[in-house]
């Protein structure tokens, strides 16, 4: 079960997101897509941009939605991957180091596991982040972040790839690399 966390105002039907859950479901892994903020908390955001930088919430919000899943009878014999979009990557990280015996796995796209912070140490869960050749300042904080983590980890550079992955083939790229991922580390 992969579940999303989304960052920087996106939400659960972000085009990009829902792209990389249907790769990851052809590889015969479930996804979630959530929304971390309510209704009105994503109101309060489109106007302050400052909850999408809350990595305490996100990340707390990304916690309980694993509780759910680890005790839903349904879902709870599968194991749980992440993956973190921009801020969400963050809340991500910190989520897994929370509950590093339910996550198996991290997945980073564009993100900014840099806001992670000295939680970046505690993480246990195979970690790949994924940045666009083209998206220097991003790339270069996850190259900081990547230096901190401890854990399985690797680092893979999208060439050519702006921020959003917009370019022709780029997205593809990110959510093969997702899947592959995800399989090897939650089968």
């Amino acid at each position: 079960m992969v579940l999303f966390a989304h960052g920087s105002g996106s939400s659960r039907l972000s085009p990009r997101n829902r792209h990389v859950a249907r790769v990851l479901n052809e590889a015969a892994l479930a996804t979630l897509l959530v929304d971390l903020l309510t209704p009105e908390e994503e109101a309060i955001d489109a106007r302050k941009a400052h909850l999408r930088f809350d990595i305490g919430l996100l990340a707390e919000r990304l916690v309980a939605a694993t509780d759910w899943l680890t005790a839903h009878p349904d879902t709870r014999d599968l194991r749980v991957g992440y993956f973190g979009a921009s801020t969400g990557a963050a809340a991500a990280l910190v989520a897994a180091a929370a509950r590093s015996g339910a996550v198996g796995a991290v997945v980073s796209r564009g993100g900014r596991p840099d806001l992670a912070g000295r939680v970046l140490a505690l993480v246990r869960a195979p970690t790949l982040l994924i940045v666009g050749g083209r998206d220097l300042q991003v790339l270069e904080l996850n190259r900081e972040a990547f230096a901190q983590l401890t854990c399985d980890k690797r680092l893979e550079i999208v060439p050519g790839a702006t921020h959003l992955f917009e370019e022709p083939g780029a997205l593809h790229e990110v959510a093969r690399l997702a899947a592959n991922w995800f399989v090897e580390h939650l089968a």
